[in-house]
């Protein structure tokens, strides 16, 4: 199929999910980068006393609170 037959089928409200191929898609921005943060020994403590009370990883824990203050910062600062 052309491209310009794939654009009038879109645009017609059609749905198009037949003529691609989802097998290789990816998400923008969501691949992992690895970061390296040095914490004081009080801190990976705190951290993983936290992580143990909810039954997941020091990782884990560390990349929800860190996303959930991004969600907090993009909130705020829209308003």
């Amino acid at each position: 199929m052309k491209a310009e037959e794939l654009d009038a089928l879109f645009d017609s409200g059609e749905d198009i999910s037949e003529h691609l191929d989802l097998t290789t898609t990816k998400r923008i921005g969501t691949q992992p980068k690895k970061v390296n943060v040095d914490f004081p020994e009080w801190i990976v403590n705190a951290l993983d006393i936290e992580a143990k009370k909810i039954g997941v990883t020091r990782q884990s824990i560390i990349k929800v609170w860190i996303a959930e203050r991004l969600k907090a910062e993009q909130t705020h600062k829209a308003s």
